[in-house]
């Protein structure tokens, strides 16, 4: 089925008052909690919590995972450049402990630097990401925030809340071959990147579900919880 977006954070959506009302609940101006968003590639993570950005002003700032994506240079040295954006292909430590590092900043109002992702070169910057020690939560959005293999469970324990965003597989899969193209694949490179590399991840991806603290649904246009 063609679609006409190019970009998923480029969509429009409607967020269901409850999923604000949900992530107001978890800001404490006495401490600094951590919500992760988790979901398969192209489910809509960064959409979300920008959206939840939006609703909630300088209370929240967002810290992707993606920026742990290990750079080209070191996974083509590991073998691994064509697997990119499975689990082995970032630092989980390092993402581990800039969470924690996150926590201790509020109460040091302290400025952690944080690194981010460039789809346009397909790399991480480092210290891109400025997040200033006013605002008690943190939003961070991953893939592989549930996993329970090592060394993810850690990453779990630094995270209040994790939220699973799903989607109609078909367009989710659609939105992923948009993005590919858009950051120069052919259609068909970006179909052939869905179907083995994207898909497996996702399959790994949605086998935890069930472990999520709430399970939202995405069916195009609105976001609605699953189950309150």
């Amino acid at each position: 089925m063609p679609i006409t977006i190019m970009e998923t954070r480029a969509l429009s959506i409607d967020i269901d008052p409850l999923i604000l009302d949900a992530a107001r609940s978890l800001i404490d101006s006495s401490k600094r909690r951590i919500l992760g968003l988790v979901g398969a590639p192209g489910s809509g993570k960064s959409t979300l919590s920008e959206a939840l950005l939006a609703a909630l002003g300088d209370q929240a700032q967002v810290v992707p995972m993606d920026g742990f994506h290990l750079s080209n240079r070191q996974l083509d040295a590991l073998g691994r450049a064509q697997r990119k954006g499975a689990p082995d292909t970032f630092d989980a430590f390092g993402y581990r402990d800039l969470l924690h590092r996150l926590r201790a900043s509020y109460r040091n109002r302290e400025t952690v630097y944080a690194p981010g992702f460039y789809r346009e070169i397909e790399e991480p910057i480092a210290a891109s990401i400025a997040v200033t020690p006013g605002s008690p939560l943190i939003i961070t959005e991953g893939n592989y925030l549930l996993l329970e293999e090592e060394p993810w469970p850690r990453v779990r324990a630094m995270l209040d809340e994790v939220w699973f965003l799903d989607v109609d597989q078909e367009l989710r899969e659609e939105r992923l071959v948009a993005r590919h193209m858009q950051f120069g694949r052919t259609e068909r490179q970006a179909r052939e990147w869905v179907r083995t590399t994207d898909a497996p991840n996702a399959e790994r991806i949605e086998a935890m579900a069930a472990s999520a603290d709430r399970q939202l649904w995405w069916n195009g246009s609105s976001i609605r919880f699953k189950s309150v």
